[in-house]
């Protein structure tokens, strides 16, 4: 459903295969899943489908598929799809994904993917989670917090034992950032430059309506997690 492209501004390093957007495969086999799954299952009903998009190495895809959901899971990476087990795969960019009529009662926007630099990204993927869902189904998006743009550098150590330090996000025009993380586990060291676009409530809801869905209220107390529905 389409090639991987190296994006411009997005670069990584370390051991192993690197995606497009910078990730290194191995990292996000080896990074341990956080809320995520509560968070999905406390708004999914038993069983429900799930359109996972950006799934990567299943760190969020394996909870999910254990817990009883039905989940096709969506990366562009090809490397990172042979790390799925249990869900079904599809190879392609988010925003260009097209699977006909096919819908889902949930579709999941993780990664704080929502804050792509590009707009016409951002609103591909946003397009992608209205046509994707059933009418009466849900779409749980994952931003930013506060912490991600202020205070830099930070860090915290992972589950997994991966230190994650947030080293830079400097300015580099129209409100979008090169943000710098590094991530080490000891025996093995990465890094990923991405872009990131700030997005106030008022810009998220004006993209999320342009896409035919609206915010129906958070489902986290800091406000990272989203649940939207079709709009009326």
């Amino acid at each position: 459903m389409g090639e991987s492209l190296v994006r411009e501004g997005y670069a990584g390093t370390g051991p192993g295969a690197i995606t497009p957007d910078g990730c290194a495969v191995e990292l996000y086999r080896r990074l341990s899943v956080g809320e995520e799954p509560d968070v999905i299952a406390s708004v999914a009903p038993a069983g429900a489908s799930i359109l996972e998009l950006g799934c990567g190495a299943g760190r969020v895809t394996h909870p999910l598929v254990d817990r009883g959901f039905a989940v096709t899971a969506v990366d562009e990476s090809a490397e990172m799809l042979e790390r799925i087990v249990g869900a079904r795969t599809v190879r392609s960019p988010i925003e260009t994904l097209d699977l006909g009529a096919e819908r889902f009662d949930i579709v999941l926007l993780g990664s704080f993917l929502v804050h792509a630099g590009e707009d016409r990204v951002r609103d591909g993927m946003l397009r992608v989670c209205r046509r994707q869902v059933e009418d009466d189904g849900i779409v749980l998006i994952q931003r930013e917090g506060v912490a991600h743009r202020s205070g830099l550098p930070w860090e915290r150590v992972d589950a997994s034992g991966c230190r994650i330090r947030i080293v830079s996000a400097g300015p580099v025009g129209d409100g979008v950032r090169s943000v710098r993380a590094e991530y080490d586990f000891g025996d093995a060291r990465w890094t990923q430059t991405f872009r990131s676009r700030e997005l106030s409530e008022e810009r998220l809801a004006g993209h999320l309506a342009a896409a035919g869905l609206a915010v129906d209220r958070t489902l986290t107390d800091d406000g990272t997690w989203l649940l939207a529905r079709p709009a009326p």
